[in-house]
């Protein structure tokens, strides 16, 4: 049996096995493995809300094939899905996965670690995720995920340490292929860190870059989060691979999406901070009208808008 045929078999039985395979056949994304670059491919979830009918398939995750394994970049946000990306690598290549490097540890990169973990990769994350992982937080984004992804996320599902945690650059060999390890947070979490494959000028820029969506800015610490993008325009690159959307081969036009959002979004909220504005007064009196049109706009802005008005508030104290 080919290696390709028995992860195929995997799947099947997992869905066989929740009773889910019919519903999961007629309504969850493709995975399709693009390439990116000579060595490179990703797989590029879509724009949308982690819901049980995509299984949390809403985030991108890449892989890097050398002459001594293959190296992933995120993990996807069930284990259901890290199988799937599995069984995208083995049309590849054969070769062991040995390394998967973490971006951040947000749930929708990260819940197919222990799959990962399974066959023996050997994880690498920032050191500062280490707190989010020991966090009442993290516990209890998983308790909700448990339920608003069932059968995906489930009780076996679990949060998954790294095995080498860093703390500044570093630079991992494979099969004499290098990565450059950067971290660049804290910005869209503490511990982001941007994965470059100099060989093939790859920047994979996890989710300081959204493309084709309104980003996600949570807790972020929006100031840095645009330092964070000038650096990474620092890098030789010929195509970033984002933490959602499709690939970008112009580095600095599409950075500006992000960076844009970013900056608008602390000029007014800023403003209304420092002038002690209510926020909803100062929500509608915003024109969000070069915005307004991304997906995920009414989900997300309010939020993100409300979260950096609470940021820029503390910030003027």
């Amino acid at each position: 049996m080919t290696n390709n045929s028995f992860w195929r078999r995997c799947i099947v039985a997992l869905g066989a096995a929740l009773g889910f395979f019919t519903a999961w056949a007629g309504e969850v994304p493709a995975m399709v493995a693009q390439k990116v670059s000579a060595s490179a491919w990703y797989v590029e979830g879509v724009s949308a809300l982690g819901s049980p009918a995509n299984q949390n398939f809403i985030s991108n995750a890449a892989f890097v094939v050398t002459p001594g394994g293959v190296v992933v970049i995120d993990a996807l946000g069930s284990p259901a899905l890290a199988i799937r990306l599995i069984d995208e690598i083995r049309k590849v290549t054969p070769q062991p996965i040995t390394h998967v490097i973490v971006t951040h540890y947000h749930a929708d990169h990260i819940y197919g670690l222990q799959t990962f973990k399974a066959l023996g990769a050997r994880i690498i994350a920032h050191r500062a995720a280490k707190d989010y992982l020991n966090s009442e937080t993290a516990r209890l984004r998983l308790e909700v995920s448990r339920q608003e992804l069932a059968p995906w996320v489930d009780a076996q599902t679990r949060l998954v340490d790294a095995d080498e945690w860093i703390e500044g650059d570093k630079e991992l060999v494979v099969g004499g292929v290098r990565f450059q390890i950067k971290p660049v947070g804290p910005s869209h979490t503490p511990e982001d860190l941007g994965v470059y494959l100099p060989s093939e000028k790859v920047l994979f820029a996890g989710d300081l870059v959204f493309r084709s969506r309104i980003p996600y800015v949570g807790q972020a610490d929006s100031r840095h989060w645009i330092a964070a993008l000038d650096n990474l325009l620092a890098f030789d690159t010929a195509v970033i691979v984002p933490g959602h959307g499709p690939l970008s081969h112009e580095a600095r036009k599409d950075m500006q999406l992000t960076r844009d959002y970013l900056v608008y979004l602390r000029a007014t909220m800023g403003e209304a901070a420092r002038n002690l504005e209510p926020f909803e007064e100062a929500y509608k009196a915003t024109d969000w009208s070069q915005f307004e049109a991304l997906p995920l706009f009414r989900v997300a802005n309010r939020m993100n808008a409300y979260n950096t008005y609470l940021l820029l508030e503390h910030e003027t104290k």
